[in-house]
């Protein structure tokens, strides 16, 4: 069937949702550099005198901003497949956070020099006197560890890189067939998405505690990945309207759809959380509970009530509301907070394994998320500099500038 063409009565001009040249947001590449640099500093002053904290801070920031990214994948190959019109002029925006994806697969390397500090079944001869790890091994072995990471992050990078030129290439040439091309491919890229994140999750999170297992915790991630991304983008959505750069193009109905996004996935992730713990505490099986008890001790047990009232319950309740999503400042105060939830995630399932008395908070942590952090903002905003902001030609852009909700 033939793509629907917008109407060029209602076509952008190009001027209309590009970065001018004076503007302040020029300067974010500069920006997200100089926290990267300051960031790098801290962890090469600190990490040389606690290298094994350094490894598990980094391991956490990397999480967060790589999530982020293949939230921003899984939302643009939703809306080709789905032919979504509402989300049209917002989805430049995930694609630009989507490209940033090899340079995530350039910061993975530092972790790569900590991988005995990380995971125990890496040390040499673990397997040894081991009988689970001695059985896990044609799995858990680092040749093979790296293999996967290089594939994961090839397919990641391929996807990324093969949606972001075509539609920026659209932008010159208008042919709606690039339309078409992307929305028969996005199926099975969202199948390869998914097998290869569950599997990135497994290795990187799921094996620090290698004798704990659950099924659940590739949905478990993706659902963190995926509310943290539409955090984001409610974010950057709401800046780029009170920037305005897109205050004539992203509308309020555009805002009360990824209210109602949040919202959703909000209890999405809230039902995944749980239904982990639960089938976990009904089977009350010991490689499986081992987990869960190091999580709900001392002062971690603290931040478990505040993953269930901030990340869920709070939310859920400010997010009801319809005049909540539709205006910018109420939904920023929802996404930047979901967003420090979703750090706080990342952080109560790695650091545990680290920390198993309690939680220690270290200067390594804010000196690694300013580092990871700081290539993540340099390279999405100078990739959000050269190009314009909304895809200017796709076929369906009439229908997502004129969208109401019923």
């Amino acid at each position: 069937m033939q793509e629907p063409r917008s109407d060029p009565l209602v076509a952008l001009r190009p001027e209309q949702a590009t970065i001018p040249p004076a503007h302040p947001w020029n300067r974010l590449p500069a920006l997200g550099a100089g926290c990267a640099l300051l960031g790098a500093l801290g962890c090469a002053i600190l990490g040389a005198a606690n290298p094994k904290q350094f490894f598990f801070s980094w391991l956490v920031s990397f999480l967060f901003f790589l999530s982020l990214a293949l939230g921003a994948l899984f939302f643009v190959l939703i809306q080709y497949a789905s032919q979504g019109g509402w989300g049209i002029v917002l989805r430049r925006i995930g694609e630009t956070i989507f490209a940033t994806l090899p340079v995530m697969a350039a910061l993975f390397l530092p972790l790569l020099l900590g991988l005995r500090d990380l995971y125990s079944w890496s040390i040499p001869g673990a397997a040894e006197h081991d009988a689970l790890l001695h059985w896990k091994e044609p799995f858990l072995n680092v040749p093979f560890f790296l293999i996967r990471a290089a594939i994961y992050f090839g397919c990641w990078s391929v996807i990324a890189l093969f949606y972001y030129r075509l539609s920026r290439g659209q932008d010159a040439t208008g042919d709606p067939a690039v339309s078409a091309r992307l929305r028969r491919l996005a199926g099975p890229a969202i199948i390869v998405l998914a097998l290869t994140q569950t599997f990135a999750s497994f290795d990187w999170i799921m094996s620090l505690t290698p004798h704990w297992y659950s099924t659940m915790f590739g949905v478990y991630f993706f659902a963190g990945s995926f509310v943290g991304f539409i955090a984001l983008l409610s974010v950057v959505a709401a800046a780029t309207r009170r920037a305005g750069l897109l205050d004539t193009v992203v509308s309020a109905e555009h805002l009360h759809d990824l209210g109602k996004f949040l919202f959703a996935f909000t209890a999405f992730w809230a039902y995944i959380a749980f239904s982990q713990f639960f089938l976990v505490w009904y089977a009350n099986l010991p490689e499986e509970t081992i987990w869960f008890k190091a999580r709900l001790e001392g002062s971690w047990k603290a931040v478990s009530i505040l993953l269930m009232a901030g990340h869920f319950g709070a939310p859920f309740l400010f997010l009801m509301g319809r005049a909540v999503k539709r205006r910018e400042s109420t939904l920023v105060l929802g996404g930047v907070w979901l967003l420090a939830m979703h750090f706080v995630d990342l952080y109560w399932q790695v650091m545990p394994t680290l920390h198993a008395d309690g939680v220690r908070p270290s200067a390594l942590d804010v000196a690694a998320f300013l580092a990871v952090g700081g290539c993540f903002v340099a390279a999405a905003s100078w990739l959000m500099r050269r190009q314009a902001l909304v895809p200017l030609r796709d076929p369906r852009l009439a229908e997502s500038l004129a969208f109401e909700n019923a």
